[in-house]
């Protein structure tokens, strides 16, 4: 299953050195991605897929935020310096839920 939409980047800080950079699935994506999904999730509730930011394509883990009441995705490094981006930065995402159904 595909979903397409429009995010913005936002940081994550963890204790006082180590910051991440993540985007938020919107609601309706991420309710339907649980229903769909749900059942094959891994640890922490994350869930495989494949990632397309403008050129970038990678595979990584979406995992469910109970604080956004969504899932959040990584932006690693790499893709944010290859596509030049920024948290606060809006940008346009395709995921791709690998591993359901089996």
């Amino acid at each position: 299953m595909r979903y397409e939409f429009d995010a913005e980047l936002w940081l994550w800080q963890a204790w006082q050195t180590d910051s991440w950079t993540f985007l938020s699935l919107p609601t309706d994506v991420a309710d339907e991605v649980l229903d769909l999904a749900g059942p094959f999730s891994r640890g922490f509730g994350s869930l495989r897929v494949e990632v397309t930011v403008g050129e970038t394509v990678w595979r990584t883990s979406i995992f469910p935020d109970s604080e956004r009441r969504t899932y959040v995705l990584p932006i690693k490094k790499a893709v944010r310096r290859a596509e030049n981006l920024a948290a606060g930065d809006g940008v346009r995402v395709r995921i791709e839920l690998l591993d359901v159904g089996g």
